[in-house]
């Protein structure tokens, strides 16, 4: 018979919250992690990716360098849960930062799998009351 009632459970939806943001933090973690040893081949590609269009190349080089320490750093702190509402705020300035070149090189169907990155950073940043499996919840409940 159908139930009529259905109702969320508080600590289903902090289990939900916390898979998604380990889920999203190993996605970001890896990211940086697979770039970090071969840095200038990265920053290299990206210059390559822009080269017809009127940027200077030293303003792509400057923050490609930073892409892959970015990633690394806030999908180690995601997995963790520490720092989760300064990381996530950190991701979604990187996504602006991506957003911006993928739009000015008219890739249309990468702007579209970053939107599902932003809609995914949105939902644990407006979420972020249900961060309680996290080294920043015990941190909290430890200052008391």
């Amino acid at each position: 018979m159908y139930n009529s009632k259905v109702q969320l459970r508080n600590s289903d939806i902090v289990l939900a919250y916390t898979f998604l943001r380990l889920v999203f933090g190993i996605n970001m973690f890896v990211h940086g992690l697979v770039r970090l040893p071969n840095i200038g081949g990265f920053v290299e590609s990206q210059v390559g990716l822009y080269k017809e269009i009127a940027i200077p190349p030293l303003l792509i080089a400057g923050p490609a360098y930073l892409i892959p320490i970015v990633e690394f750093a806030v999908g180690l702190l995601l997995i963790l849960g520490l720092q989760t509402r300064k990381a996530l705020i950190a991701n979604f300035l990187l996504m602006m930062t991506l957003m911006f070149g993928v739009c000015l090189l008219q890739k249309w169907d990468t702007a579209g799998s970053q939107l599902i990155y932003n809609i995914v950073l949105f939902l644990l940043l407006a979420g972020c009351s249900f961060n309680l499996i996290s080294v920043d919840n015990w941190l909290s409940r430890r200052k008391g």
